[in-house]
């Protein structure tokens, strides 16, 4: 698609059929997440097995601003869009000229939201839809943006950053709105998601994560989870008083698509304070993964993974959306690659629970997630005592917990490749001890009230991180790569067998899709946290991704912190990263040589 013909996009109603054919075409790169289902897939072969280790640097742009790059560029015809940490700068780049900047955006921004921002600058990239860019910066202004000129069409403030509430996600186009999330679950935040008029601004509905059943979007006999209606006042009848006000339950993550359903599917987080004794109960519907209508709000099913969470393993990791044979019928899939450490297999129309099993073996805190459906604890973890925070109680410090509260894979997207079946998973190799203290609720304070340290997992490789290939079926690791540091960079799959990651050190590695075997390294000048895209332009294939060290792993690096316990535990924890790279922000884009 041409500049020209960007310019002349469909009416806001037809946006999603536009979008949905836009994503079909492998030359660009059009969503955050690759595709509504999120399988981070690209069918572009140029590059892959037999020839990605000739890759060479084709081209690089440096942002101008350091901390955390999470998030990648989009490519949308001609133009390629790309975003930074606070304070959210766009830029749109001519890939015709040599990635002449067209215009930039540099929204002006309080610097004291920095202070409520709890894991880093970050912000995980740019929408488009209709001929427009959409950017929900980190004070959670919504900003509609010309795609051609960088105008500003509309704005509007989706939170308040006085009382905690911030922005660190990206959006999601759908039909003709955006869907838009909310972070700031340790200052006590009430989560919700929220959908936008895409044309003019104007709020369309809202559905709390917490609450009574009108905010929450839910009919409590219609609304299901495994199988059954949840029922009146499900998530206040699960809160002590009023404690679901400052419930948490935050939406920063991921959205996925299913047109054919017409059902958005995304993830909330934990619930408001770590410390466990001070709010009983399973906290619905914090830690949940959510089906809605895109057109009202309205919730199909839930389904929540970790009940009254007592490790901070946040919810909202991307759910991938693929159709498999199961038990010799084809299924309709969700699969979720949770913080807790377990991966989910669902039936994505009804929440039908399939598989559930670690994907890392030093998982411990549960010993298995209870799969008969005619008992009692169906879908739910069994703890195990020695490590439950709850159990153990306040001011013990609790030991030898794996994973530790950044999960078994926090926020980095995995990627599917439906050539090999499986999917490709950065994780987390890291356990910690955790003690919790009892804490008042102050609106704009944090809301913790634990004490966190961070080590890799004991008697394994030393290391941090494992790069994974996983059967979603037989819930099964294929293969497993071992890194230094956890692999906080998003996976990308293409045509070509090829895999590609990043790591904490700064290095962009392509993996055989079959046999995870390392085809390719460059480090490039900072970590990586950003994840990998691919485009192509005048017939070429490149390969590009974001790299600044930041995000909640490199906090001491990005925010200067020494205290080991800083950065909710995570400064100890990553203290080595500072031997191996240092801050940046910078855009690597990779080809085969011409």
């Amino acid at each position: 698609m041409s500049a020209a013909t960007l310019a002349c996009a469909t009416a806001p109603a037809l946006a999603n059929d536009e979008l949905q054919q836009m994503m079909e075409d492998p030359t660009q790169w059009v969503i955050q997440t690759g595709d509504y289902a999120n399988t981070r897939y690209s069918e572009l072969d140029q590059i892959n097995r037999d020839n990605v280790g000739d890759l060479q640097v084709a081209w690089t742009f440096s942002t101008g601003v350091l901390r955390g790059h999470e998030g990648g560029p989009l490519v949308v015809g001609d133009i390629m869009y790309v975003h930074t940490p606070f304070p959210n700068n766009v830029f749109a780049l001519d890939l015709n000229d040599n990635g002449r900047i067209l215009w930039r955006y540099e929204p002006q921004q309080d610097p004291n939201v920095i202070a409520v921002m709890c894991c880093d600058t970050v912000n995980r990239g740019v929408a488009y839809a209709n001929n427009t860019i959409f950017l929900h910066q980190a004070d959670t202004t919504v900003v509609a943006l010309d795609a051609m000129t960088g105008e500003v069409k509309w704005s509007v403030k989706n939170g308040d950053p006085s009382i905690g509430e911030t922005n660190t996600a990206t959006v999601l186009p759908v039909k003709d709105m955006v869907i838009v999330g909310i972070s700031g679950g340790e200052y006590g935040v009430r989560g919700h998601v929220t959908a936008y008029d895409m044309e003019t601004g104007e709020l369309r509905w809202r559905a709390y994560s917490t609450g009574p059943d009108e905010e929450m979007l839910v009919d409590p006999e219609r609304t299901t989870h495994l199988g059954e209606p949840i029922g009146e006042n499900s998530s206040l009848d699960s809160w002590e008083g009023d404690q679901w006000q400052i419930g948490g339950g935050t939406t920063w993550g991921w959205y996925s698509y299913d047109p054919e359903l017409d059902l958005i599917y995304y993830g909330t987080g934990n619930p408001g304070t770590w410390n466990p004794a001070q709010r009983p109960g399973d906290n619905r519907w914090s830690m949940t993964i959510m089906a809605r209508d895109p057109d009202d709000g309205m919730a199909r099913w839930f389904y929540q993974k970790t009940p009254h969470d007592e490790w901070d393993y946040d919810g909202v990791n991307e759910n991938i959306l693929v159709d498999k044979e199961i038990d010799g019928e084809m299924r309709q899939l969700l699969v979720n690659f949770d913080r807790n450490g377990f991966a989910y297999t669902l039936d994505r129309a009804t929440g039908e629970l399939l598989v559930a099993e670690k994907f890392d073996p030093v998982v411990n805190w549960a010993t298995h997630v209870d799969m008969d459906p005619e008992s009692e604890t169906y879908g739910r973890p069994m703890v195990v005592p020695e490590f439950s925070t709850a159990q153990n109680g306040e001011d013990v410090n609790t030991t030898g917990i794996c994973p530790a509260a950044l999960g078994t894979k926090d926020q980095q997207p995995a990627s599917y490749s439906p050539r090999t079946g499986l999917f490709y998973v950065p994780t987390n190799h890291v356990c910690m001890d955790y003690e919790p203290f009892r804490v008042s609720y102050t609106a704009g304070q944090p809301f913790v009230g634990a004490t966190l340290s961070m080590y890799p997992a004991p008697d394994s490789h030393g290391g941090m991180g494992n790069f994974i290939a996983w059967d979603a079926v037989e819930g099964e690791i294929v293969w497993s790569v071992p890194e230094k540091f956890s692999v906080w960079s998003g996976a990308l799959a293409t045509a070509g067998d090829v895999v590609f990651y990043g790591t904490l050190e700064g290095f962009l590695k392509a993996v055989d899709a079959e046999t995870g075997e390392e085809l390719y390294s460059f480090k490039t000048p900072s970590g990586i946290i950003g994840n990998v895209m691919t485009y192509e332009h005048d017939g070429r294939q490149y390969v590009a991704v974001l790299s600044g060290i930041g995000g909640w792993a490199g906090i001491g690096l990005a925010a200067g912190l020494t205290n080991p316990t800083d950065g909710l535990g995570a400064v100890g924890g990553y203290a080595a990263l500072s031997d191996y790279t240092a801050l940046g922000g910078q855009l690597t884009v990779f080809a085969l040589p011409e």
